[in-house]
């Protein structure tokens, strides 16, 4: 079981974070039953932008561009699943370390959306990594150092360019204040294959600002 501190740190964080989640995931959500979904959406949070929310701390850490969200069972009609179980989570959560930015998300991501695959905490996390490392980051974000205005297809259009095998509408972006804070994307159930996304919104920002991965506000 997580320390108290972190429990609470995670109760007061969440919410926050809440707001920097996609725009895209507008759907009604209600508990369901482990692996009732039609595909996985994959959240790659801004980490400059995620990390920057109050009440994150130092706890939370994103020394690349991109950081690991979640990786959520949803469906074609912009519905999903949450909180389809009470199993507890994986042995040893720090293993995730590497692409999430911190302990009380992984908790959180398990317990919300973990449990609505049919899969043990290992094994969740470990597609999770798979999922991840799919990814091609275009290089341009990875190395990004000035904040700079970007509009959404450009953004878009990187991504196209750096991952060609990805079909067509695969790729969301999604805003919040007119800041890039996070690229979705939206994968097959079985074999994580990427596919075009189906039941989501769109950031419709004209231009969008980008916290420089240097830099935490």
């Amino acid at each position: 079981m997580k320390p108290l501190y972190a429990r609470r740190f995670a109760m007061i964080r969440l919410p926050l974070l809440a707001m920097l989640v996609s725009c895209s995931r507008a759907g009604a959500q209600a508990k369901g039953e482990p692996g009732k979904f039609d595909f996985y959406l994959m959240n790659l949070a801004w980490g400059p932008e995620f990390c920057s929310v109050p009440g994150a701390g130092s706890e939370c850490k994103a020394p690349r561009g991109f950081v690991l969200h979640g990786l959520w069972p949803q469906n074609y009609d912009g519905s999903y699943p949450v909180n389809c179980g009470e199993g507890q989570g994986p042995a040893q959560p720090e293993k995730s370390l590497d692409i999430t930015p911190d302990l009380p998300l992984l908790e959180h991501e398990w317990s919300k959306h973990g449990t609505c695959t049919t899969m043990s905490p290992d094994e969740f996390f470990g597609l999770e990594h798979q999922a991840f490392h799919s990814v091609r980051i275009p290089k341009k974000l990875r190395e990004l150092k000035h904040e700079e205005p970007m509009r959404p297809k450009d953004i878009l259009d990187l991504f196209a360019k750096a991952n060609p095998s990805f079909p067509q509408g695969s790729v969301v972006v999604s805003c919040a204040d007119h800041r890039l804070t996070a690229v979705e994307v939206c994968l097959a159930k079985d074999g994580l294959m990427p596919i075009s996304c189906q039941g989501l919104r769109e950031c419709d920002a004209l231009a969008l600002r980008i916290t420089p991965v240097a830099t935490k506000k």
